[in-house]
C-alpha cells in the first residue's frame, strides 16, 4: 500500500512548501488567500484572550509538559539499555527523581505567578531583574533552541508512536514528521491556533488513557495478588553501572519535563486570574507526577525493553489491549497530543522573537505580524529549522533528546535567580520563605543544566554549548547594528533642516515610442523647464544604430539633451557607470545626486513577464553601489 510512497510525497511535500511560503512571502492574490486566508485588519487583533477556568486551560496549556510522559522514561532507559535487565529497576528511581524534580519546578514557578500576574517568561525576567541584558538574551536564546527541538521531538515522538502501532510505516517516519510541520506551519499561518478551548479534549483523553493503561495494570496485579514472576530484581547494581551512566539516564529521562514555564507565561487567560494559574499548576503537577511513576512501574512490573521500533508504551498497551480498539485509541492519542505540544510553540516562539526583536536583539522583521496577525516570520523560522533537525537526526527521538531540555533548564536556571533577585530587592511578605524556594530551585536547576553539559556533551550535546553563546553574540551584534544605525540617522530638529539639492537626471531609452515619450515627460515634469539637468542616454551596440538614433531624435525636436555611446561588449552597465562617474567629478556645478529614470513594461498577465528583458531590475541591483545615485522605476502598463 505504502511501496514507492516516500519518493513522490517528498518532492510533492517540498513543492507545496516552497509555494506556501512563496505565497507567504509575495502577494500572489487568490493563492495566497486560498493557502492563508484572507488578510485580517489589526483592529481584529483580539490581545484579550478568552478566559478559560482552571482546568480547560491546564489542559490546553499542559500538552508540552505531560505529551512528555510519552518518551520521557524510555529516553531514560535507553542509555541503560546496554546493561540488561538488572538495570531495569533503575526506572523507578530515576523517574521518582524526575517527579521530585517536577515538584521542585512547579513550586518555584508558582513564585514566578505571584511575582507576574500578568504572565513573564525566562526572558522577562531576567530582563526586568539583571542589570546585563546578555543574561536576558541567555536565558531567550535558551528558549528558542528549545522551542526548536521541542517541534522536532514531539513530532518525531508522535510518528514513532504511530509507527509503532502500524509497522508498515516504519521506512517513512522523516517523511511524515516533516509531512506534519508542514501541515502544522499552515494551521498556525491562517491563525487557527488560538482555538484553545477545541486543543483542551485531546489533552483530556489522553491523561484519562494513560490513567487506564495504569488502572489496568494494577487491576491485574491486585488479582493476582501483586504475586508477579520474572520481573528483574530491584536493588542490584550492574557492574558496568557508573556514576555517569546513572546521571545520563536522569538527564535523558529529564525530557519530561519541558513545557513547565508555559502557565506562567499565559496568566491573562485565566478566568480566575494568577488563583486559576497555581490551581492548574498543582493538578498539572499531581496529574504529570502520578503518570509518571505509574507508568514506570508497570513498564518495571511488566518487563518491558526498549525496542527502537516499537516504543515502551506501545508494548506496554499491547500486552493489556491487544491490538484493539483501545491500543488504537491510544496511539492515536499519543500521536495527537504530541503534535499538540509542538504546535504550542508555534504560539511560544514566534513571541518570543518577537519581544526580543522589540528589544532590537533580533532582526525586526520578527516582531511584524502577517496578514492573519500572527508572527508569522519567525512560524517559517521555527518550522524551516526543527524540519532541517527531523532530516539530520532522521526523525529519531533518542537521537534528538542529547540536544534537548539543555535549553530549558539554563532558562528555568536564569528564571529562579531572578526571581530570588526580585524578593531580596522589593521583599513583600512572605519574602524569605519565596526567596528560599526560588535560591533552592536554582541551585538544582543549574546541577541539572551541568548534568546535561557534562553526560550528553559527546553525544550532540556540543552543538548547542556551541549554538547558545553564537546566538547571544549575534544578537549583540544586531543590537549594536541597530543603534549604530540609530546614532548615524539622528539629526538635530532644531538645527538641521531639508535643503534644496541639485539633481541631474538621466533618462535611460532604447528607442523613440510612447513608453520613451512618458518617461521624458515624468523627468522633465520635475525640473521644470531646466533642459541641462535631464539628460537622455542610448547606449548602441554598432554606428549604424547610433547614427539613426541621433537622426530620430533632431527629427523629435530634441526634447533634451542627448548622450549617445556605443558598448562594444553589448553591455549597458560599464558605459552607463562611467557616464555616471563623469558626472560625478566634471568640472564645474557637479550635480548633489543623480536620477536615474527607468521604464518598465507591466504586462497585463502574469506570463507575459516572461517574454520581456528584466533591464530595470538588474540596472537597480546594480546602481546600489553608487552612493549619490537615485534610481526611479516608471511603470507603464500594457493594454494587451
Amino acid at each position: 500500500m505504502f511501496s514507492g510512497l516516500e519518493t513522490w510525497i517528498h518532492p510533492v511535500m517540498t513543492g507545496f512548501a516552497v509555494l506556501a511560503i512563496v505565497a507567504a512571502v509575495f502577494n500572489l492574490g487568490n493563492m495566497r488567500r486560498w493557502l492563508i486566508g484572507r488578510p485580517m485588519r489589526t483592529r481584529e487583533l483580539s490581545l484579550a484572550h478568552n478566559k478559560l477556568l482552571w482546568f480547560i486551560a491546564m489542559a490546553v496549556l499542559s500538552a508540552d509538559l505531560y505529551s512528555s510522559v510519552a518518551y520521557g522514561p524510555e529516553a531514560g532507559m535507553t542509555e541503560l539499555a546496554f546493561l540488561g535487565n538488572s538495570a531495569k529497576w533503575m526506572i523507578l528511581p530515576i523517574t521518582g527523581a524526575t517527579v521530585a524534580l517536577l515538584a521542585m519546578l512547579i513550586a518555584s514557578y508558582i513564585m514566578g505567578v505571584i511575582a507576574y500576574p500578568n504572565g513573564g517568561g525566562a526572558y522577562a525576567i531576567a530582563r526586568d531583574n539583571f542589570r546585563h541584558r546578555s543574561i536576558a538574551l541567555v536565558a531567550g536564546s535558551s528558549l528558542m533552541i528549545d522551542y526548536i527541538l521541542t517541534v522536532a521531538v514531539s513530532v518525531s515522538a508522535g510518528v514513532q508512536a504511530v509507527a509503532s502501532a502500524y509497522p508498515i510505516l516504519a521506512p517513512y517516519q522523516v517523511t511524515f514528521s516533516l509531512l506534519s510541520i508542514l501541515v502544522i506551519l499552515m494551521v498556525n499561518l491562517r491563525g487557527l491556533s488560538e482555538s484553545a478551548s477545541v486543543f483542551a479534549w485531546p489533552t483530556l483523553l489522553f491523561m484519562a488513557g494513560m490513567l487506564v493503561l495504569i488502572g489496568t495494570g494494577l487491576s491485574r496485579e491486585f488479582q493476582g495478588n501483586f504475586a508477579v514472576h520474572g520481573v528483574p530484581p530491584f536493588g542490584t547494581l550492574p557492574a558496568q553501572l557508573s556514576t555517569l551512566v546513572g546521571l545520563k539516564a536522569f538527564s535523558s529521562a529529564c525530557s519530561a519535563l519541558t513545557g513547565i514555564e508555559t502557565i506562567s507565561n499565559s496568566v491573562p487567560i485565566f478566568r480566575e486570574g494568577r488563583k486559576g494559574a497555581i490551581k492548574a499548576y498543582l493538578g498539572l503537577g499531581i496529574v504529570t507526577g502520578v503518570t509518571l511513576m505509574g507508568f514506570a512501574y508497570q513498564l518495571y512490573i511488566e518487563n518491558i525493553s526498549v525496542n527502537p521500533h516499537d516504543t515502551m508504551l506501545s508494548q506496554l498497551a499491547q500486552l493489556y489491549f491487544g491490538h484493539g480498539m483501545l491500543y488504537q485509541v491510544l496511539m492515536w492519542l499519543t500521536f495527537i497530543i504530541l503534535i499538540l505540544a509542538a504546535n504550542s510553540t508555534f504560539t511560544g516562539f514566534p513571541q518570543l522573537a518577537a519581544l526580543i526583536a522589540a528589544d532590537g536583539y533580533l532582526p525586526r522583521s520578527l516582531a511584524i505580524r502577517g496578514d492573519r496577525l500572527g508572527y508569522s516570520n519567525g512560524m517559517i523560522i521555527l518550522s524551516a529549522v526543527s524540519a532541517l533537525l527531523v532530516e539530520a537526526f532522521q526523525a529519531q527521538t533518542n537521537a534528538l533528546i542529547p540536544l534537548y531540555a539543555i535549553g530549558v533548564f539554563v532558562a528555568f536556571t536564569i528564571a529562579q535567580a531572578g526571581l530570588t533577585r526580585r524578593w531580596w530587592r522589593l521583599r513583600p511578605r512572605r519574602w524569605r520563605a519565596r526567596l528560599t524556594m526560588n535560591a533552592v530551585g536554582t541551585v538544582v536547576t543549574a546541577c541539572v543544566s551541568l548534568i546535561f553539559a557534562t553526560t550528553k556533551f559527546t553525544a550532540g550535546a556540543w552543538i548547542v554549548l556551541i549554538l547558545l553563546p553564537s546566538l547571544v553574540w549575534m544578537s549583540l551584534n544586531i543590537r549594536k547594528h541597530y543603534d549604530a544605525i540609530a546614532n548615524e540617522l539622528r539629526i538635530n530638529l532644531n538645527t538641521t533642516h531639508p535643503q534644496p539639492h541639485h539633481v541631474v537626471s538621466i533618462v535611460l531609452i532604447s528607442g523613440i515610442h510612447r513608453v520613451v515619450l512618458n518617461t521624458v515627460e515624468f523627468a522633465k515634469s520635475l525640473h521644470h523647464g531646466e533642459e541641462d539637468d535631464v539628460i537622455a542616454v542610448y547606449i548602441g551596440f554598432d554606428d549604424e544604430s547610433i547614427n539613426r538614433m541621433e537622426q530620430k531624435w533632431e527629427q523629435w525636436g530634441a526634447p533634451c539633451r542627448l548622450v549617445t555611446t556605443k558598448s562594444e561588449y553589448r553591455s549597458l552597465l560599464m558605459p552607463l557607470s562611467r557616464l555616471i562617474r563623469h558626472l560625478e567629478t566634471k568640472e564645474g556645478r557637479q550635480p548633489d545626486h543623480i536620477h536615474l529614470i527607468i521604464a518598465q513594461f507591466i504586462p497585463k498577465k502574469w506570463w507575459h513577464y516572461l517574454l520581456h528583458n528584466q533591464t530595470s531590475l538588474l540596472l537597480r541591483t546594480w546602481m546600489i553601489r553608487h552612493q549619490d545615485v537615485v534610481v526611479t522605476t516608471v511603470p507603464y502598463h500594457l493594454h494587451r
